[in-house]
């Protein structure tokens, strides 16, 4: 297991350094929005922060070398970058930082035109389309998988860490409609998101089940009991398919429970609103009534009181 967490520079991907630029160019944001009184969300920068040091260390541990023998350690990487670290970057609200921080002249100018470029772009409606989260999950999962293009991936140089950047892009815009705290182009129903987690938490438990019950190898790549490790291959698969079933699943089961707690609480919002709306209509009426009827009483009882008189 020590062979796992052990940090080393020369097994580490490529795609674990970019982390540090990532999380240096939010800190210069936030750093700037202090020093000019504006003020950033204490919270957010712990949250960002917290997603790159867990992108840095799945990709920059030794466990990175290992997903080259160990089904178990790449699933690892790929639920990681896919499921767990995309929700603390989006509540981070880098969008919002990007368009609060960047000087609007010189080249800032042309950051915050290409980032509202592609706010606006067809593209991103299209990514942030409902569908495009069961695609992905099933592409990233049974597809990749059950295809064997895990095999092919891992046999090109290169492609171990292409991929790890695929399932990182993946994950963000997979999770950008359940997590994201910046305005989003487009914002699914509360429906639409209980559907699709759902179907990406049955996507997941086929899956996981699959690799659990498998008493042979299922790709290429990793046909050969792991050398080293003191287990069969099947082994290695079945804790594969245990990290789908609870690692993997975690998340969405925290999703499932906010988006419920949060449709409940914008119906329970919408109630008030409307019984606000209708007594504010009933006293308005009321005083309608009381303007007009109880006029003509008082000038009834005067013509009362003038035909006593006479």
């Amino acid at each position: 297991m020590s062979d796992l967490v052990a940090f080393s520079p020369a097994e580490a991907s490529p795609l674990a350094w970019l982390a540090v630029p990532t999380l240096l160019a939010y800190w210069a944001g936030a750093i700037r929005l202090w020093q000019v009184g504006r003020g950033w969300s204490l919270g957010r920068t712990l949250l960002f922060t917290l997603g790159c040091v867990l992108w840095f260390l799945v990709c920059g541990l030794s466990l990175n070398a290992h997903a080259n023998v160990l089904v178990s350690a790449l699933l690892f990487q790929q639920i990681t970058l896919m499921v767990v670290v995309p929700p603390f970057l989006l509540m981070g609200s880098p969008g919002r930082l990007l368009l609060s921080s960047v000087p609007h002249g010189g080249p800032g100018r042309w950051i915050l035109r290409a980032a509202l470029g592609g706010y606006r772009s067809r593209a991103a409606q299209l990514l942030l389309h409902p569908a495009a989260a069961i695609v992905i999950a099933l592409l990233a999962f049974p597809g990749f998988y059950f295809s064997d293009g895990v095999s092919v991936v891992m046999a090109t140089p290169g492609g171990h860490t292409l991929a790890l950047l695929v399932f990182l892009l993946a994950g963000v815009i997979a999770g950008a409609p359940l997590w994201a705290l910046d305005p989003l182009p487009r914002t699914p129903s509360y429906v639409v998101r209980l559907v699709d987690v759902v179907l990406e938490i049955q996507i997941h438990a086929i899956f996981g089940l699959i690799l659990l019950l498998s008493t042979r190898s299922l790709f290429a790549w990793y046909a050969e009991d792991p050398p080293g490790w003191g287990m069969t291959r099947a082994l290695d698969q079945a804790i594969a398919g245990g990290l789908i079933w609870s690692y993997g699943e975690l998340p969405l089961l925290i999703v499932l429970i906010v988006t419920l707690s949060k449709w409940r609480t914008s119906d329970e919002r919408r109630a008030r609103r409307r019984r606000a709306e209708e007594d504010a209509e009933l006293d308005e009426y009321n005083a309608y009534l009381a303007a007009r009827y109880g006029t003509r009483t008082e000038n009834v009882e005067t013509d009362d009181s003038s035909a006593s008189r006479l």
